[in-house]
């Protein structure tokens, strides 16, 4: 007997990157940070009272929020936090998508967006990339919602903040989600600071690129109070206490550590152009590069031999392309110097 729903039988999930659990590989295929988290995070771990843990988490993240919220020069009320920024965008899509067609968003983009449309009954609209995979804002009009990454995955191409204010003020019926996810590798600034000039915008980021926290999963929303209240009415619908008490004064020891966080993203920025100017691969705005091969899967299967993991999609389009995070120097070597035998 099959015990599943009919929509849970007929879901595809998302497939996650590879977690070898073996010792030896040079893994560049899920967009982790290669460096370790702050040293303030470790005296964030040790000075905790572990006697706290019999207790529940602060449910709203109080302190994380106000330190996000002194970052960006927004309000505590503005700010959402959840169990990474995939819980985040989930909720949203619950909140502000459900039962609701022509919501916008890239063709080409997160694997995770189809999959919600799916599971939260949102009619997605896949708008077709340019031929160079940039999004062009001019589609993004008078949807019922956006939902949008810059800069965008797996392509690694961003939208300048005018064009991105171009789109909210084009859906102005609609909520614009604004998945900043690789945004601290960019030189394209972040919307967050247009969250209280719009009410419809909300914008996504998360702890575990740019800080190196991928591991305790701590994502945020900055938006208007109202859209906050939405996916705090959605959340406690769910899950009351998504962000357990480490995680919140983890990343809030780490957020604190503005020097540590810019060095270490300037670290992966410089080391990305090495590697795009060593492959010949186009630009990009994250920590990871798009490189076009002559035959995608077989350059994958060449590295996988070798103990190098990188992420390979055979899909339309971007099938002779693979996405490569940027690691360390010493990894990256390793990388280019494989690559280049093949």
């Amino acid at each position: 007997m099959n015990y599943l729903t009919e929509k849970a039988s007929k879901l595809m999930p998302y497939v996650a990157g590879m977690q070898p659990q073996e010792q030896g590989w040079v893994k560049l295929n899920t967009n982790e940070n290669p460096y370790p988290p702050s040293p303030k995070v470790l005296e964030a771990v040790q000075s905790a009272d572990i006697e706290k843990l019999r207790l529940y988490p602060d449910t709203v993240s109080g302190g994380l929020r106000t330190a996000i919220a002194a970052k960006f020069g927004v309000e505590p009320e503005n700010v959402f936090c959840g169990n990474g920024s995939d819980e985040v965008l989930a909720l949203a899509f619950q909140a502000f998508f459900t039962g609701r067609d022509n919501v916008l968003t890239p063709d080409i983009s997160y694997g995770f967006y189809p999959v919600w449309g799916e599971m939260y009954d949102a009619g997605l609209k896949y708008m077709p990339l340019l031929d160079s995979f940039a999004i062009d804002a001019g589609d993004y009009k008078n949807g019922s919602g956006v939902v949008l990454a810059n800069p965008n995955a797996p392509t690694g191409i961003a939208l300048p903040l005018p064009d991105i204010e171009k789109i909210i003020q084009s859906n102005a019926n609609g909520v614009v989600v604004i998945d900043e996810a690789y945004a601290d590798f960019a030189d394209c600034g972040s919307a967050a600071g247009l969250a209280c000039k719009y009410e419809n915008l909300l914008v996504v980021r998360t702890f575990s690129k740019s800080y190196s926290l991928a591991g305790l999963r701590v994502g945020y929303a900055i938006g208007s109070e109202k859209l906050v209240c939405g996916l705090d009415r959605v959340k406690n619908a769910f899950n009351s206490y998504p962000v357990n008490m480490l995680s919140q004064l983890c990343a809030t020891a780490a957020i604190s550590d503005e020097e540590y966080f810019s060095n270490r993203c300037r670290e992966i920025v410089e080391t990305r152009k090495w590697v795009e100017n060593e492959l010949g691969c186009a630009p990009t705005q994250a920590n990871f590069v798009f490189w076009k091969t002559e035959d995608g899967k077989a350059m994958y299967d060449y590295l996988f031999e070798n103990k190098i993991l990188v992420r390979h999609w055979d899909k339309p389009r971007i099938g002779d392309h693979l996405r490569v995070t940027v690691g360390t120097r010493a990894e990256m070597e390793v990388f280019v110097q494989c690559a280049k035998k093949f």
